[in-house]
Formats: C-alpha cells, structure tokens, sequence
C-alpha cells in the first residue's frame, strides 16, 4: 500500500520498501510505479531503501495539477527526497529522466547520483533522415495519434512498437491495468500535458549535473532514429556521465530487460550510492 505526501498542488503516492542507501524510482508519463515492478526486489535485497513513486497525475498520486512539465516533477523529486531524509540516487525514466537532470542541478546536496532510462532531455527534432527509419516513423505515428486523441488503443499500439520483440511475462495483464488507470477522470489528461511538455529545462541543466551520471538507452527505442547517438549527445552535455546501451531494449529497458538494467543500477550504486 502506498504512503501520501502532500505537495504544492496535490499530493503524491510512492511506496517505501527494504534499508540501505536510498533510491528514488521515477516512471514516464502514462505509466505508474508498477513499471519498476522486475527492479524493486533487487534493489532491496542488494541492501538499498527503494522509493517508488507515481508521478503527479498517474497512478494513485492526486490526477488533476495546475503543471506536469519536468521541472514540476523535478520538485517532487526534491520535496520526496527531503521527506525521506535523503540523499538518494535518482532514478528517471523518459519525462522523469528529464526531470532527475532538473533535481541534481537544483538540489545537489541531496542527489548522489542519477540514472536516465531512455530520457527526454534535449529539445528533439525531426530530419527526413529520421524518418526514414521505420521503427521511428512507426512510434512516432502512434504516440502523436494516442496523444491528438486521447486514445488508450493508440497508445497501447506506440507500446507495442515500444517493447520491441520481448514483451514482460505479465504483458496482458500491464495493459489491462494500465487501460483502467488511464480511464479514471483527469489520467488521460496529464498524459497529453505531459507529452505536450517541452523537454527545453531538462536541457538547460544538463551541464549543471555535476553528480555522476549513467544515461542508458534501447538500441531498438522508437522515440529516436539514433538512440545510441541521443544518449551520446546527452553525455557530451553532462560532466560526469557514462552511457550503457542494452540491446535489443526498446524505451522500456527497465521493464523489458530487467535482468540488464539492474546489473547496470547495482555497478552504479555500488560505487556511487550513500546513505
């Protein structure tokens, strides 16, 4: 069951289990905590305070914000940090791997370190080159078509696109949960704010992140024609990031290849994380 803290605006759902060095587990839009679901029991048993949180309007967390760009969910990030008595390694996916770019610049005396899954941070745009890559094209169509219509069907198609070849065991049952969080009044909604959100602040604080850094992409994510040169630009803005690209992984690498990317977050940790 999940704990509530009362922010600015709303308040947030995020569950707590294991002791250790904390971390902070931070999903993509149209998503919940449950996107950790294969992540969690590592983390615990390798003697870490797992924090996983669902972002402001997903999962039980309050649906209806004034905001949902990065910066706002980098304040969350913050205040859920304070709360816990930090520091934490920040761990962010997609919208929330902008947002933990935002958090360390902002707060560094309470982020040792975070770790981007296949992040948002750079204003994007989009060459004929592009799209000439069908994986891209092909995500693209569906994720701008889920967005325009405030359609689950047509986001359940970009996912499929999304977790390319591998899909997680309990796939079927992802969607349905995810179909019936996106059908509660105001979900929809901050999901197409969300996707209208510009990651321009995430980008203005990439050179800012002065705490080590690990950026790690799908070289099948078709949010990018290139993902392995996305994740290269943002380490080249970064001064103390590395880059893991796990193959075969779409934008979903934490849930798709759990196995890859815990190895990834136990070296960090190992060497970065602190109580």
């Amino acid at each position: 069951m999940p704990t509530f803290l009362a922010v600015d605006g709303g308040t947030l759902a995020y569950e707590v289990t294991g002791s250790g060095p904390l971390v902070v587990l931070a999903h993509g839009m149209g998503d919940s905590r449950a996107a950790y679901r294969f992540v969690v029991p590592h983390l615990v048993a390798a003697g870490h305070r797992v924090a996983a949180l669902d972002l402001r309007g997903c999962g039980q967390s309050s649906a209806d914000w004034a905001d949902y760009t990065r910066t706002d969910i980098a304040g969350d990030l913050i205040a859920l940090v304070r709360h816990l008595g930090g520091p934490a390694t920040l761990v962010g996916h997609s919208i929330s791997g902008g947002a933990v770019t935002i958090a360390a610049a902002r707060a560094p005396e309470l982020v040792t370190g975070v770790v981007e899954l296949a992040p948002f941070t750079r204003k994007q745009s989009i060459s004929l080159a592009d799209l000439r890559v069908g994986r891209y094209r092909a995500g693209m169509t569906r994720l701008l078509l889920a967005g325009a219509l405030g359609s689950v069907t047509w986001w359940h198609k970009y996912l499929d696109v999304a977790f390319p070849g591998r899909k997680p065991t309990d796939w079927d049952d992802q969607l349905r949960r995810n179909a019936a969080q996106l059908a509660e009044p105001g979900r929809m909604r901050a999901m197409r704010r969300m996707g209208r959100s510009a990651p321009v602040d995430a980008g203005a604080q990439l050179g800012n992140v002065r705490c080590p850094a690990l950026i790690v992409e799908g070289s099948l994510d078709p949010d990018w024609a290139d993902p392995r040169a996305e994740g290269a630009a943002i380490v080249a803005a970064m001064p103390a990031a590395t880059l893991a690209v796990i193959d075969g992984a779409g934008h979903y690498p934490h849930t798709q290849f759990p196995e890859q990317t815990v190895a990834l977050l136990l070296a960090f940790l190992a060497e970065h994380a602190r109580a």
